[in-house]
């Protein structure tokens, strides 16, 4: 399976916590379990700060789902620990001074799309969200020139020897920061629609070709 894209509301207070522990670790809470337990290594979580409105950062999953009872963060409810778990490496990490501002940003994401309007800040409640990789990207590279942080570098291009322009579909593709995976996968339905395509227009010009000899007897 690919990587998954994950939006991780948390307060302030909880974000300095995580960040006073190197974002080495970050907790999920028990309303949200059926997700936490699905990341995994290779996954991305981008951070939206609630109290703050804005984002924050961005950190690659290293490990799989675990349960600790160690209470580190804080929340309203006492029984509540955070337990569902996953080992974390940063990525973008922004002053709180330099956060992304949620209301600029937050009604162009694709994600919230399925909220009406007026009510898009809905997309945010709750502790863990699957979002689009282009809304991850986006938002990343917008803390990364928030931050001054230069962009990663990209990653080699996927050969396809089939059809040639199914190189310039991965080459695009990388530089949009899609998996070479998905690129390849992309490519391929490419390369069948191409062969339907040119099978359907012999067909037609075989027929044009049998009316024209009809039409000369």
């Amino acid at each position: 399976m690919g990587k998954t894209f994950w939006m991780l509301v948390t307060t302030q207070e909880n974000l300095d916590i995580t960040r006073s522990r190197g974002f080495s670790m970050q907790g999920v809470d028990t309303q949200n379990r059926k997700k936490a337990v699905r990341m995994g290594p290779e996954d991305r979580v981008l951070y939206y700060v609630s109290d703050k409105k804005g984002f924050a950062a961005t950190a690659t999953v290293t490990s799989d789902s675990f349960e600790d009872e160690e209470r580190i963060w804080k929340h309203h409810r006492e029984k509540e620990v955070f337990p569902h778990r996953v080992e974390l490496s940063a990525d973008v990490v922004l002053d709180e001074t330099d956060y992304i501002d949620g209301y600029q940003v937050g009604p162009t994401l694709e994600y919230v799309k399925k909220w009406p309007p007026h009510l898009w800040p809905h997309a945010f409640y709750g502790m863990l969200h699957i979002i689009p990789q282009r809304d991850f990207i986006f938002v990343e590279a917008e803390l990364r020139r928030a931050g001054g942080i230069a962009p990663p570098p990209v990653e080699a291009t996927v050969p396809i020897v089939e059809v040639p322009v199914a190189t310039e579909v991965v080459a695009v593709a990388n530089l949009a920061g899609v998996s070479n995976g998905s690129a390849t996968r992309y490519s391929h339905s490419l390369n069948e629609a191409r062969k339907k395509f040119l099978a359907l227009a012999r067909t037609r010009r075989n027929r044009s070709h049998r009316r024209r000899i009809q039409r000369r007897r």
